[in-house]
């Protein structure tokens, strides 16, 4: 699979803690940063998704996690 090339700016403080994170790691900048995007890629399609059936799972009384678990036991 062919990798793609993508040049992101840092201001000083984040890249101080982007390496701080890659020597506690032993990970490379490459790595925790490829990490931390599919991280936050994720979290944006779960947010989608829980936006768009929201509104089902309200009609049906559930409005807490409590009540998905209660359904779910």
């Amino acid at each position: 699979m062919k990798s793609a090339a993508v040049t992101v700016r840092l201001d000083p403080e984040l890249e101080e803690l982007l390496d701080e994170v890659c020597r506690a790691t032993g990970r490379s900048r490459s790595e925790v940063i490829r990490d931390a995007l599919r991280r936050q890629l994720s979290l944006r399609l779960f947010e989608e998704a829980r936006r768009k059936v929201l509104p089902y799972a309200e009609a049906r009384g559930i409005f807490t996690d409590e009540d998905v678990f209660e359904l779910m036991s």
